[in-house]
């Protein structure tokens, strides 16, 4: 069992292997009482919560018991007007206009699994027995209102997934201002915040500092997650690092605008919210109605930044990823971007596959310019018919001539966008997201289909099945160029354009299931110029994203350093690109840019047939090495060993360990050369310490203390740029 209930205290505890999380009512106002490792559920768990009166300025909110003020005590979905000033979880306004709610305790279920979130992606149990969720009704009788916050708990994950539905049962329709999926109120302000920020090309860069008093957030107001700002946060204790301490999460299983703030109070207090933004958002509910919130999973640690990281892979690859490919070693591709933009044909696209083949590459993908008039980015998105200009026997013929070469094929779409130079904007102009009478705000010449339209997502459906069957499609890449502006619908009554953006997302998750649904057996991979949408809502139908635009080797020690804070090595797709590079002009050489990128799913972007004989053989046999530790490192447990964003930033390092510890692949990267260097070692980590391993290329047996504690001899490099990868194996256990 995972929760139990104290009926006398009225509290319940949330237990799983490694971590406890305790809720009491107080006076009907469901209190945080603690949020750590784990509790002995047969301690004695009451006293957690201490009450004392206040001044003047701290208003009391129980009659006859002045120690019990709304303002001090910690909530669990803290609400406005009555008596706590600081962030709500939730808003309300009414039909009068005022503002003020009263939710308090109606009753409580204790429900063996997880309930489905309908319409919105979140983590789910393929067993019953792995979680228990609880649902905490609370009621505010005035305005018929009801709220359900939910908790799931797994038992062997330290991580409570909370999600709340607001239920309308009263007479008069009322507006919700304000609805988060998760508050958390911790008793002091002893900690460090760390979030993931960053730019196209320079995605999820880390920031850690320390929590001041008033507020601290990152959002997302650009109608997606963004590349600025990802959906999650991090709570740190000073002390804590990659290997100890305590470390809480916060991540949103949602693809739009977000904030998640954290504010510290007058008397030292943390209260953390994460949910839909509240900027520019507002929902009409009206008798029988109800709005469910995207879900939140939060994840404890007393093993540093890297336990955390770990569970959160874990939990995201096994139980939030779905469908065939979940499981399923992924393909090593080449996509033909980078090596022909929008100028090729059939004949320069098979040749490109041929030469994939004989490399040993297991899928083709043909991106961007293949339909309508492509021939650059200022036209024809939405005209997804092929171009026969350029391939003139169609879609199938050219799949078949890449199938035939040995090779599976891809595709690329941007289903969600619209060009305004297109045969679909001339027949439905009002299909985009718009405002009356209002400029059009372009970006790289297009404009944004309104995904909150049934009628335009049939068309998408219907268009895009009629593709992916005229052809052997086995891998789609799902594209987004920009972020909203004129953010109407022309649909929408004016008292619902404020739901417009949220309805979006609803309507691109509601075609997306419709899709995966349909055409089961193709691996969808999500991308939004790199990586400007790379979150769990996505995941859940899509389970790997391009990670970023930009390929360059160094910039991606950065990027997939951050990403991994988070999100599962799986999920992160990382391609060898042509020198100098594309986005940055840096030249690095070909065996350091492939052991970045087979730090991730592997593959490659540019014009293999240009290749020398030289080159061909160093790829060929990349190809050869990471078919051998794939599985190793798609499916084994990171350990990140050295920080591209500490000192100078000229060391990575990180590792990928077997679940039963008998593998190991390390990787050690440095950007400049050092002349006259100091000698160093690497320590490593996750390795069983009485076991005997075997590092390739030595003949020597190292304890797995030794390599843990002592670490391995790094090399001497005379030249910038340079990497160094080793296998390690256990011999004797």
């Amino acid at each position: 069992m995972a929760i139990f209930y104290h009926e006398q205290e009225g509290l319940f505890h949330l237990q799983s292997k490694d971590m406890s999380y305790v809720i009491q009512l107080v006076h009907g106002y469901p209190a945080h009482a603690y949020w750590g490792k784990r509790l002995s559920e047969q301690g004695n768990l009451t006293g957690l919560l201490q009450h004392l009166e206040r001044c003047s300025f701290i208003p009391n909110s129980v009659p006859g018991d002045n120690s019990i003020s709304l303002d001090t005590l910690p909530q669990e979905y803290p609400q406005y007007g009555t008596g706590d000033f600081r962030t709500p979880a939730y808003q309300v306004e009414l039909k009068d206009g005022t503002r003020v709610t009263e939710l308090k305790y109606s009753t409580h279920r204790i429900i063996q699994g997880k309930p489905v979130l309908e319409g919105l992606p979140a983590v789910y149990a393929e067993d019953q027995d792995e979680v228990q969720t609880l649902e905490l009704e609370l009621s505010d009788e005035y305005l018929g209102l009801t709220v359900i916050l939910s908790y799931s708990v797994f038992e062997t994950f330290s991580a409570v997934a909370r999600s709340v539905k607001f239920i309308h049962k009263g007479k008069e329709p009322f507006r919700l201002l304000k609805a988060i999926s998760a508050s958390v109120d911790f008793q002091d302000a002893d900690f460090e915040w760390l979030c993931l920020h960053g730019s196209w090309a320079r995605e999820r860069h880390m920031e850690r500092r320390p929590l001041g008093h008033g507020g601290t957030s990152a959002e997302s107001r650009r109608g997606s997650s963004s590349h600025q700002m990802n959906p999650f946060v991090a709570l740190l204790r000073p002390n804590a690092d990659e290997d100890q301490g305590d470390v809480f999460g916060f991540s949103l299983v949602y693809s739009g605008n977000f904030e998640a703030k954290a504010e510290v109070d007058q008397f030292d207090t943390t209260r953390v919210t994460l949910g839909i933004n509240a900027f520019d958002f507002s929902w009409l509910l009206t008798p029988g109605e109800s709005f469910q919130t995207p879900e939140a999973v939060m994840v404890y640690s007393s093993e540093g930044l890297g336990g955390m990281s770990r569970t959160y892979h874990k939990l995201y690859r096994t139980r939030l990823c779905r469908g065939v490919h979940r499981d399923l070693e992924r393909p090593i591709l080449v996509n033909n971007w980078e090596a022909t933009y929008f100028n090729f044909n059939a004949d320069k696209i098979e040749a490109i596959a041929a030469t994939a083949t004989e490399l040993g590459i297991e899928l083709f993908v043909l991106d961007d310019g293949w339909f309508g008039k492509r021939d650059d980015d200022t036209s024809s998105l939405g005209d997804w018919n092929v171009d026969r200009n350029k391939l003139p026997r169609g879609l199938e013929d050219l799949a078949n001539r890449v199938k035939s070469q040995g090779l599976q094929f891809g595709l690329w779409f941007e289903p969600e966008m619209i060009s305004p130079e297109s045969d679909l904007y001339r027949k439905h102009p009002d299909w985009c997201l718009h405002a009356p009478e209002r400029r059009r705000t372009e970006a790289r010449w297009q404009l944004i289909l309104d995904m909150s339209r049934q009628d335009v997502r049939d068309y998408l459906f219907e268009r895009l099945s009629e593709v992916l069957t005229s052809a052997p499609i086995t891998y789609v890449k799902w594209d987004m160029n920009r972020n909203m502006t004129e953010i109407g619908s022309a649909l929408a009554i004016p008292e619902r354009q404020s739901e417009t953006a949220h309805r979006y997302i609803l309507g691109l998750y509601e075609l997306l299931e419709r899709l995966t649904k349909r055409f089961p057996e193709i691996l969808f991979e999500s991308c939004s110029g790199g990586g400007g949408r790379f979150d769990p809502g996505m995941l859940f139908y899509m389970p790997q994203t391009w990670t970023s635009d930009d390929t360059d080797a160094v910039e991606r020690l950065k990027i997939q350093y951050g990403t991994s804070i988070v999100y599962p090595i799986s999920t992160m797709g990382a391609h060898v690109s042509d020198v100098p590079n594309h986005q940055v002009g840096r030249i690095t050489p070909l065996a350091t840019r492939g052991e970045v990128a087979m730090s991730g799913n592997f593959g490659y972007e540019l014009d293999l047939t240009v290749f020398t004989e030289e080159e061909k053989t160093m790829v060929r046999k990349q190809v050869s090495v990471y078919k051998d530790i794939r599985s190793l490192v798609q499916k084994g447990d990171f350990y990140r060993l050295r920080s591209p964003f500490d000192g100078k930033g000229n060391e990575t390092a990180w590792m990928f360990v077997s679940e039963d510890r008998k593998e190991a692949l390390v990787f050690y990267f440095q950007v400049l050369a050092v002349p006259n260097a100091s000698m160093k070692r690497l320590a490593l980590k996750g390795l069983n310490s009485q076991w005997i391993y075997q590092v390739e290329e030595s003949e020597s047996l190292y304890m797995g203390d030794r390599l843990m504690q002592a670490g391995l001899h790094l090399p001497q490099f005379h030249h910038d740029y340079a990497s160094k990868m080793w296998k390690v194996k256990a011999v004797h256990q």
